[in-house]
């Protein structure tokens, strides 16, 4: 083998997994002997979806391995771009597999036999908040006074909102909440999404199509459009934030509370720059009265592009990282590992004590639907919410216009 031969790695950006990532190939050159140089290169969402799917690098083997999200699972698996793992996984399996998962990060890269990912970092959106401020005699008291009830932490959208509005603080950088409205196609989908089946809505109709057009869409988007436009409750960053950036400002102390990935909750504990260390809890995400709380599940894998000249090797890598140990330091670099020992792992649960919680989160976690062009469809509902913030129309036009141009493409 030539030393000087390169494998490349399609790295979602985010600096826990970079490090980790580092850190996890630089361990398996040094058990396996492996003498190919790494190229990690780590892009955003939007670049890494072009790079590995729509420009084809899976398939074409400019890529040996890349992280992909379960939205564009399907996507790939019928453009070829995956390596089938199955037969890999029947000759040498990674560590207590399947057992040593959920049932809920196995089942979307299952297509028939086919076997498309190994998971690799997972934490469904949650309610994330500082308990310091919730548990804050004075504020109780204030809040008592100002509502007439007791400061909790909200179960319902419009105690949200009220909590939010009294925690927004400008001149002291604090603000009630945030939201990730910027435009990439993800943020403000899974924000719809999340609203909408948290009102008893669903996304998909009888006859498996996407339905935005439906009272409980409507509902959910006038509600969304009316809290992500208070100044008065929320982070003025929010039209700039991405998941990521949200998550940043919330571990700098700017926000009471937010709704985001888990993840951003874990990372508060374990990242040194962190403002908010051991002030933080998370939480069921609100829900209309009566409604059962829901959460979504987005997670990401390793893949192999199916045009990878190094998938034995690709294969031994993906299997070394998904092991217990990895999957434990993916998780005390800021990640969030995907394997049950590492939510029940005593160390971790004393660095962030909610851990345990990913169980109980994945209960009624829902996952968005599987289609091969979701990425374009996730793009119309992202112009129709963008549309309902950045205007006055009325959300029943907004929301027929989108439900057209989805019926353009969703056949």
């Amino acid at each position: 083998m030539n030393k000087n031969e390169v494998f490349r790695i399609a790295v979602r950006k985010f600096g826990p997994f970079e490090s980790a990532m580092q850190k996890v190939w630089d361990q398996y050159c040094l058990s396996s002997g492996c003498g190919l140089k790494a190229e990690l290169v780590p892009m955003d969402l939007h670049e890494l979806h072009e790079s590995t799917l729509l420009n084809k690098g899976l398939k074409n083997g400019d890529w040996d391995v890349a992280h992909i999200n379960t939205d564009w699972l399907y996507e790939g698996c019928t453009a070829g771009a995956f390596e089938d793992l199955k037969p890999f996984i029947d000759q040498l399996p990674p560590a207590a597999f399947p057992g040593g998962w959920s049932n809920s990060l196995l089942a979307s890269q299952q297509f028939k036999d086919q076997v498309v990912g190994l998971p690799f970092h997972d934490g469904p959106e949650c309610l994330i908040y500082r308990k310091d401020l919730f548990e804050d005699k004075t504020e109780q008291e204030r809040y008592l006074v100002e509502y007439g009830k007791p400061l909790a932490v909200p179960e319902t959208w419009p105690d949200f909102v009220k909590v939010a509005r009294f925690f927004n603080r400008p001149e002291q950088n604090l603000f009630g909440t945030v939201f990730a409205c910027y435009p990439d196609g993800h943020n403000t989908v899974f924000d719809f999404c999340l609203q909408l089946w948290s009102r008893g809505g669903d996304l998909i109709d009888e006859n498996g199509r996407v339905n935005v057009n439906s009272p409980y869409a409507i509902d959910a988007l006038e509600f969304y459009r009316g809290v992500v436009k208070d100044k008065e409750a929320i982070h003025p960053g929010s039209a700039e934030f991405d998941s990521v950036r949200a998550g940043a400002a919330f571990a700098r102390g700017e926000v009471a509370m937010m709704i985001n990935w888990f993840g951003f909750a874990s990372v508060c504990e374990v990242d040194p720059a962190s403002a908010v260390k051991g002030k933080v809890e998370v939480g069921l995400i609100p829900s209309a009265q009566g409604c059962t709380p829901t959460s979504l599940n987005v997670y990401w894998l390793y893949t192999i592009g199916s045009g990878s000249r190094h998938k034995q090797i690709a294969y031994d890598f993906i299997r070394f990282a998904v092991n217990e140990a990895n999957d434990k330091l993916l998780t005390l670099e800021g990640g969030i590992g995907c394997r049950v020992s590492t939510w029940k792992d005593a160390e971790i649960n004393q660095i962030v004590p909610y851990y345990h919680k990913l169980e109980q989160l994945h209960e009624n976690a829902k996952t968005l639907p599987q289609k091969y062009n979701w990425a374009e469809i996730a793009v119309l509902i992202d112009e129709m919410v963008l549309n309902a913030l950045h205007s006055d129309k009325a959300v029943t036009e907004i929301v027929k216009a989108a439900q057209d141009k989805i019926n353009l493409i969703d056949k």
